[in-house]
């Protein structure tokens, strides 16, 4: 394993574990989201780069569309969230209770 890949595998499961073990607040398990989607797109751009194809050249530009469409999603849910609750803390939120 090159040191690139063992930095990108350890970026993403880095963030991995920050989603699941540091689950406190709506926007730090965001942050843990968008890090683990940076760490995938930048390797799946390496990727195509060594491949040198053209067929999975737009691979990373819909994986990075995908992450855009999911970080507006989950910044709206948080705006809500704390306008309906006040705060982003994760333990306040339930789920059986609308």
């Amino acid at each position: 394993m090159t040191l690139i890949h063992f930095a990108f595998s350890s970026a993403f499961l880095l963030g991995l574990t920050g989603l699941a073990l540091h689950r406190t607040h709506l926007l730090s398990a965001l942050l843990c989201l968008e890090g683990m989607m940076l760490s995938l797109f930048i390797a799946l751009s390496l990727w195509t780069l060594q491949l040198n194809t053209t067929n999975f050249s737009a691979s990373p530009m819909l994986l990075l569309a995908f992450s855009a469409c999911e970080a507006s999603a989950g910044l709206a849910l948080l705006v809500a969230t704390a306008r309906t609750h006040g705060t982003d803390r994760l333990q306040s939120l339930n789920l059986l209770q609308c």
